[in-house]
């Protein structure tokens, strides 16, 4: 598991190959990623975009950039967490992700977020592999 704090937020990461899903004779390696964003600040946050940088091991990379994550634009309160598992489908068995999500400061909750000033949560680069592709 991969973890980063900024802003009193704590990004965590897990990863795993979903063999079932994935076609090596086709180069077609899917992935799955669950992330925890965990909010250890006194005040709300909403996350309302994000932006991914998906390398494979050919150095092909893809970008996504988009609202919110999952189809929400969560509001996390002081000492809770927000989790959800999305998915990358890469060429190569090995590939890293790293991006940003950008967000808000919620407080107080009645303002529209659009009128807050948004702030960058970088995420580490982290490793999608097959189970036995780094061995």
């Amino acid at each position: 598991m991969t973890e980063q704090i900024t802003h009193k937020l704590d990004v965590g990461v897990e990863t795993s190959y979903i063999d079932d899903q994935s076609d090596p004779d086709a180069d077609r390696y899917v992935f799955a990623y669950t992330i925890t964003i965990s909010n250890h600040a006194d005040v709300p946050v909403q996350l309302l975009s994000r932006h991914w940088i998906i390398t494979d091991a050919d150095s092909d990379v893809q970008e996504v950039r988009g609202e919110g994550v999952v189809g929400e634009q969560p509001v996390i309160r002081p000492q809770s967490s927000f989790r959800y598992t999305s998915g990358a489908t890469l060429a190569t068995p090995v590939g890293c992700m790293e991006g940003a999500y950008y967000m808000v400061v919620r407080d107080p909750i009645e303002i529209d977020p659009n009128d807050l000033p948004v702030f960058e949560v970088p995420i580490a680069p982290f490793s999608l592999h097959t189970p036995h592709a780094l061995n």
